[in-house]
C-alpha cells in the first residue's frame, strides 16, 4: 500500500515525531487520496516521491520548523529538499519533493504537466475542503477514514492557518483564510 523504500520509511519516522497525530493522519490521507484519484484518471506518478512529499508537506505549520518570513509551503519545500538529500537522492529528486509541496498551495497544475504536483494538489483540496467529493466514493472514503480517521483535524487547521495569516497576511494560507476556510472546512463531507 505504502511504498517500501528507506526515504519511505524516513519520511513517516519524521512526520510522526513532528506531527500531531490529527496532522499526521491529514498527511497520509492526502496520499491515499491522490493514489486513489490517480488510479481512477489513468495518471501516472513516481510513487516513493509523491509519498514523501505528502507526508512532509505541513511540516511548516509545526512548532519546530515554522518559519517567521516564509509561508509554510515553502519553509516545507525546504524541508523536504533537506530531507532528500539526506536520504541519499540526488539534488535534483530532492529539489522535485520541494517543487510539489511549493506547487500543492499555488494555482491548479495539470496533471500532464506535474502528476504530482497535481496529486497533492488534489488530494489535500479534498482533505481540507470538501473540493471533487465525487472523486472520492463512499467506500473509499470509509475505508480511509476508519483507518487514519480525522480527530480534530478541521479545528488544528484552522488554528494554524490563522496563525499563519496573522503573520504573513500574504502567503497562500492567509489567501484561504480571507477567502472563508474555515467555512470550507466546517463544511467538509469528511467531517
Amino acid at each position: 500500500m505504502f511504498p517500501e523504500t528507506p526515504a519511505a520509511a524516513a519520511a513517516l519516522t519524521v512526520a510522526t515525531r513532528y506531527c500531531s497525530p490529527a496532522l499526521l493522519n491529514h498527511s497520509v490521507r492526502a496520499y491515499l487520496w491522490g493514489t486513489h484519484y490517480a488510479a481512477a484518471h489513468g495518471i501516472g506518478f513516481d510513487d516513493e516521491l509523491y509519498y514523501v512529499a505528502a507526508l512532509l508537506h505541513d511540516l511548516g505549520l509545526t512548532r519546530e520548523f515554522d518559519n517567521h518570513r516564509l509561508a509554510f509551503e515553502d519553509a516545507s519545500g525546504h524541508l523536504a529538499w533537506v530531507f532528500g538529500v539526506a536520504a541519499g537522492w540526488p539534488a535534483e529528486r530532492a529539489a522535485r519533493a520541494e517543487e510539489i509541496i511549493v506547487l500543492h498551495m499555488r494555482p491548479d497544475v495539470a496533471a500532464a504537466a506535474d502528476a504530482e504536483s497535481h496529486l497533492l494538489q488534489v488530494a489535500t483540496s479534498w482533505d481540507v475542503s470538501g473540493h471533487r467529493p465525487e472523486e472520492f466514493p463512499a467506500e473509499t472514503r470509509a475505508e480511509v477514514l476508519a483507518r487514519y480517521p480525522r480527530l480534530d483535524f478541521g479545528a488544528q487547521f484552522l488554528t494554524c492557518f490563522e496563525d499563519q495569516a496573522a503573520r504573513k497576511p500574504d502567503s497562500a494560507a492567509g489567501q484561504a483564510v480571507a477567502s472563508g476556510i474555515g467555512t470550507r472546512l466546517a463544511a467538509n463531507p469528511l467531517g
